[in-house]
């Protein structure tokens, strides 16, 4: 049984691909049941995660689950990430199992190309300039799939220690991309098309009355329900999307808040990108809307990586 480590994922994948399985799969029906959450001692903040999906289907058909283990003191106690996690390819007609993967760093590939699919449909066409906010594991990705969907030209990176958007957007450059780490969060987004997060902020970074017409506001952390990087009058303005709507709804503070606090309703939520790709839902309808999408991930985005990792690799062996 193959192991793909993160050496391997990165040199298979790229976001163009990625973010065409994803279209695929969220458009097949495949079966995926809620994610199991597992406190794993009296730190609520220490859990693991048990995510399944599977295709279905008699023939070439595929199950797998990824296990996740979060222990967010690892960096100030054991120098070590707060996330690790592996996943299990399965083949769906045997029950075989077929390999198993880095699923921290399928991780960050999954979660930046659902953003970048959902911006397919929410975004502006021609949307040129992104604020990333957050220096973390997702961001460099977080930038480098946006660019794959849209003509972005200025990125500005920005967080609480500007020292790390300074660090990290000149490792971006010397790579090519343009980005330039930003101070000042209300004038970048105030004049930005597209405005991603990914953080672990309990309280709002991104506020409503910031936003010009037109923006496509991303968020993918927060993703526990006392977590939020919007605030209240954003949630209120924009027509929401989300990639899983029970897991963005219960586990994301980002809607978990308002809709607490009758701020917005379950009918407020519009589509999940299952919707959105199946046409259930119209995405963006007028280049004035803002839209906003929330991500808290959902396993059929591990699996349609899985198989992507896992046929490019059959075919290269």
């Amino acid at each position: 049984m193959k192991h793909y480590d993160k050496a391997e994922i990165d040199a298979t994948l790229t976001f163009p691909a990625l973010i065409e399985v994803l279209r695929k799969a969220f458009s097949a029906n495949w079966t995926t049941p809620d994610r199991i959450h597992l406190t794993m001692s009296t730190d609520p903040e220490k859990y693991m995660l048990l995510m399944p999906s599977w295709t279905g289907g008699d023939t070439d058909s595929y199950a797998g689950i990824k296990i996740v283990a979060s222990h967010p003191q690892n960096a100030a106690l054991h120098n070590l990430p707060s996330i690790h996690g592996l996943y299990y390819l399965i083949d769906g007609t045997t029950g075989a199992p077929l390999a198993t993967m880095d699923g921290t760093r399928m991780t960050v590939w999954r979660t930046s190309a659902a953003s970048a699919l959902a911006s397919t449909m929410l975004s502006r066409p021609e949307s040129s300039v992104l604020t990333m906010i957050g220096t973390g594991a997702l961001a460099p990705f977080m930038i480098r799939a946006h660019m794959a969907v849209r003509p972005i030209t200025e990125v500005r990176l920005w967080n609480h220690n500007i020292r790390n958007a300074h660090t990290l957007a000149e490792q971006l450059r010397a790579e090519g991309l343009p980005v330039t780490s930003h101070p000042d969060l209300v004038s970048a987004v105030a004049t930005s098309d597209i405005v991603s997060a990914a953080t672990l902020s309990y309280t709002p970074l991104i506020f409503g009355k910031w936003l010009r017409p037109g923006t496509h506001v991303d968020t993918v952390g927060a993703f526990t329900p006392d977590r939020r990087e919007t605030d209240d009058e954003l949630i209120r303005m924009s027509k929401i999307f989300c990639d899983n709507r029970w897991g963005a709804t219960h586990e994301g503070g980002d809607l978990a808040m308002p809709l607490a606090h009758g701020v917005i309703t379950q009918d407020d939520v519009l589509g999940d990108l299952a919707d959105l790709c199946q046409g259930r839902v119209p995405g963006r309808q007028s280049p004035d809307e803002i839209t906003y999408f929330k991500s808290v991930g959902i396993a059929v985005e591990d699996l349609a990586a899985a198989i992507l990792i896992h046929e490019a690799g059959s075919a290269r062996a």
